[in-house]
């Protein structure tokens, strides 16, 4: 086996559409850098994810150097969306956090609607450094995260993949397989360890930033979404009911909350440290 290492990095822009892979990236105590800084969110100001729109994995956004974006979704002309420069903010939820954010201009928001077919609002969450605690129940006070689900990264490892696929060609829907790890829709993946060794780890090393394993992230629907089609199937969350439950939760991969910062890269010497 080689020795482990960071294989991928992913960030994604806008919450819950397709992002992109970097080489490298920067970790910031709230996540990486230009990740999760951005969410669509309906006319009450509730979060919209592949939950509820799947079709969101066929868009793509990728960050502009100056945090802006560029979007792209079939069917539309590319949009480029500045950076909010207004100080106006509007209240949006996520999960059951009510959160400070600065709206879009109104053509994105317009862009998104005709695309999605519903009213919908761009926001950009411009000081997650005080704008979203994490769940003190798994962090420190003054931990904060961007508009990703709960935690400011999502660890996965490649081995454990290979050992998922494994179990869902030898079950009802084997035709399903062998999935790719988007559906997972990570921030780093790390290849080189033993499948499922992720469940007992509590601190790692990723280049020179250090950061703490929070919990086990619990997995829903958005895995069964198909990356490249928005479409439906079973698989993962029918094998992992069978084979990664722990309590009422399906289990793949690991949430991460960073003590440090620095630059991490594809290739970096990842370390087991408690």
């Amino acid at each position: 086996m080689p020795k482990p290492a960071l294989q991928s990095i992913h960030l994604y822009p806008v919450k819950s559409i397709a992002g992109s892979g970097p080489g490298e990236a920067v970790v910031e105590p709230w996540g990486l850098a230009g990740d999760r800084r951005w969410l669509l969110v309906d006319a009450e100001g509730r979060q919209l994810t592949q939950r509820q729109q799947r079709t969101l994995a066929l868009a793509h956004a990728e960050e502009r150097a100056d945090g802006g974006l560029v979007c792209t979704a079939p069917g539309r002309e590319p949009l480029t969306v500045e950076v909010p420069a207004s100080g106006e903010t509007i209240t949006v939820e996520v999960w059951s956090d009510k959160v400070e954010a600065v709206p879009a201009d109104p053509a994105a928001s317009e862009w998104f609607s005709g695309y999605l077919g519903i009213e919908c609002r761009l926001a950009h969450l411009d000081a997650p450094e005080k704008r979203r605690p994490i769940d003190p129940a798994y962090s420190r006070p003054g931990d904060t995260v961007s508009f990703a689900d709960g935690f400011p990264l999502l660890l996965t490892t490649a081995s454990s993949l290979d050992a998922l696929n494994s179990l869902i060609a030898q079950g009802d829907h084997a035709d399903e397989g062998p999935l790719p790890m988007n559906r997972f829709r990570p921030n780093v993946v790390v290849d080189g360890t033993a499948p499922w060794a992720e469940d007992d780890w509590q601190r790692i090393r990723i280049g020179d930033v250090v950061f703490e394993v929070a919990k086990p992230c619990s997995r829903c629907v958005v895995t069964t979404t198909d990356q490249r089609t928005a479409e439906r199937g079973k698989e993962p969350l029918r094998t992992l009911a069978r084979h990664r439950r722990f309590g009422d939760r399906l289990v793949f991969g690991q949430n991460l909350i960073p003590r440090g910062v620095g630059t991490i890269r594809i290739g970096d010497p990842f370390e087991i440290l408690g």
